[in-house]
């Protein structure tokens, strides 16, 4: 419920800015892109300690990726291929933030919990996406748990933002809550599978 009216609430605010970029010929698979290209940046720029500057280019990849949804949307150009393609690139997105984490803890930290934690992070991260892409596949709703994509996106811009000791926190609450809501999903699918 309360989801549901957020995104209510966020595709009203998109809207005329995706109407704009329609209206100017930008292509919804053009903002996928550039939304790869902003998380790339802004995993190369992780690696290498520079948390204010990956902040921005992570921004700027989360506009593209919330973008090119409302743009295929406004502009009547939504197809299936459209939103597989926005589905894989949002994982190679995640994959190049997550790399740049772990190797800017496994150059700065002498221990390998972190560098390790990232790997987990990510890995359950992936079970969101992978165990509603699968429940989907077997034509069964799942959108239940928190932590979506949106939600670990904002999570990781703002521990960004205020460097690597809020990033670390950042990747155990991440680490918990993903797992837990692959959990979820996976309960989720049991019960619906085995309804009559």
């Amino acid at each position: 419920m309360v989801r549901s009216s957020i995104k209510q609430q966020s595709r009203r605010l998109l809207d005329p800015l995706a109407r704009f970029l329609a209206n100017v010929g930008v292509r919804p698979d053009t903002l996928t892109w550039i939304g790869l290209v902003g998380s790339a940046v802004a995993g190369a720029l992780l690696a290498y300690g520079r948390f204010r500057g990956a902040a921005l280019a992570l921004l700027l990849g989360a506009i593209c990726d919330m973008l090119d949804g409302a743009v295929a949307r406004v502009s009547g150009l939504t197809s299936r291929f459209g939103a597989f393609l926005d589905s894989t690139v949002d994982r190679a997105a995640e994959m190049l933030l997550f790399a740049g984490l772990l190797v800017y803890f496994a150059r700065q930290d002498g221990s390998s919990l972190y560098p390790l934690l990232t790997f987990l992070a990510a890995g359950s991260s992936f079970l969101v996406s992978y165990t509603r892409a699968r429940a989907e596949g077997l034509g069964i709703p799942c959108s239940v748990g928190w932590m979506e994509r949106p939600e670990r996106l904002v999570l990781l811009l703002i521990a960004v933002v205020f460097g690597p000791q809020p990033v670390r926190v950042a990747l155990w609450v991440l680490f918990v809550l993903t797992l837990f809501t692959a959990v979820q999903r996976m309960l989720h699918v049991r019960r619906e599978t085995r309804l009559p």
